[in-house]
């Protein structure tokens, strides 16, 4: 019988031989808040594809706050790529990397973040079987590094004026975007005007609010950011549509985040004049070649483009700057600093922040190499395993 995957092979190109998948827990340096909930750590889920010819590529899935953010949990995510992804892509060619993934969309209905996890695993793979960096599958690369904001979400305004300055004074970061919709809209501004001040012209200052202000709400608090000093509010209402209304009513950017899920909601909010901003995640677009697609038709519209983040660990932060490094325009840079939110390296090589920008690496594939003790050692499985032989000494 003939299936979906060996109907896809060529005798002379190499097949996926296995999928592997694993839950990563790792703490991180402090609770990040945002309007939906509190993070204390973040689980990435990793996955490997092993090749008939010896490579092996690997991909991340990693969401914000469990599913507090949105559809998808890193177990949901392990779960659909072994029981639904795994038998499509085993025996398949490992080169015809749209292809699969094509037949992969046919076969598992929405699954973002999980196809974007299998997608860089496979992008990975073949760069690295042509020696080359991933960039140059998408286009190549038009920078070799890229500006990364600072999220502040501790809560505190002293302790976020001192995380900023500290960050200034490291010379990592100087765009600083704070999580505010937790509190009313006047605590808020307050909150937002007093870290500006305290910055003054060393530090731009952005806002994300995570959709959690009513549209009465947003038009109370645009002109007094903009009075404080903000220069962009990260998705400030629920739907696309208040989003619309709200747009170029203030002299301040508006970007679109939570209502952009790949290339056809990015065609309509464009339509609309929905944003002045497009926040491209690779994740919530459902992989590389879509959020391509995302950032050529907000070019095609004239937004701007900006490159966030679902506070994903080093391979998934780096599948995004692969791709974001072949933007032709990245107006307001990127927010990839979820590897610094974590206090754990999982890999051989740290990721180089420095200058207020993260380097793209230039090795074949994604670049970079796993720790692979590090991964075990923080693998959920092994965790499980070493407390129940604990509990099983203590018994006895």
């Amino acid at each position: 019988m003939t299936t979906a995957a060996t109907s896809m092979t060529s005798p002379c190109f190499p097949t996926i031989e296995r999928v592997e998948t694993v839950l990563v827990d790792l703490p991180t340096i402090r609770p990040h808040r945002l309007s939906v909930a509190t993070m204390h750590g973040q689980t990435l889920m990793l996955v490997r594809l092993v090749c008939s010819d010896g490579v092996v590529g690997i991909g991340e899935g990693t969401t914000i706050a469990g599913m507090a953010y949105g559809p998808e949990s890193p177990e949901g995510m392990k779960l659909a790529i072994d029981r639904y992804f795994e038998p499509v892509l085993r025996g398949a060619d490992a080169t015809a990397v749209q292809r699969l993934m094509l037949t992969v969309g046919k076969m598992v209905k929405g699954n973002h973040f999980a196809k974007c996890a299998v997608e860089t695993a496979l992008l990975d793979a073949q760069a690295r079987r042509v020696g080359v960096p991933l960039s140059e599958l998408l286009g190549g690369r038009v920078r070799a590094a890229l500006p990364v904001a600072w999220t502040l979400a501790s809560g505190d305004t002293g302790r976020d004026i001192d995380e900023a300055e500290q960050m200034l004074a490291q010379r990592r970061h100087r765009i600083f975007k704070l999580k505010i919709g937790r509190n009313g809209v006047d605590a808020d501004v307050a909150h937002v005007a007093a870290i500006k001040r305290a910055l003054g012209d060393r530090g731009s200052v952005r806002v994300d609010v995570n959709m959690a202000w009513s549209e009465y709400e947003a038009a109370r608090a645009l002109p007094a950011l903009v009075d404080a000093g903000c220069e962009l509010v990260e998705q400030p209402v629920a739907s696309a549509a208040a989003l619309a209304r709200l747009v170029r009513r203030y002299p301040i950017a508006l970007m679109a985040d939570e209502v952009l899920h790949g290339p056809e909601s990015a065609f309509e909010l464009a339509r609309a004049a929905a944003a002045d901003v497009f926040a491209v995640k690779i994740e919530q677009s459902g992989g590389l070649l879509a959020a391509q697609r995302v950032g050529a038709i907000a070019d095609a519209a004239g937004i701007g483009l900006y490159g966030g983040t679902m506070l994903e660990g080093a391979v998934g932060t780096i599948a995004a700057a692969q791709l974001f490094a072949t933007f032709p325009n990245l107006q307001w840079g990127t927010e990839l600093f979820g590897p610094l939110l974590l206090t754990e390296e999982i890999l051989e090589t740290p990721l180089a922040y420095r200058d207020f920008e993260l380097e793209v690496p230039t090795g074949p594939g994604l670049g970079i190499t796993l720790d692979e003790a590090r991964v075990t050692a923080f693998r959920r499985d092994r965790q499980r395993t070493l407390v129940a032989v604990d509990n099983e000494r203590k018994v006895v």
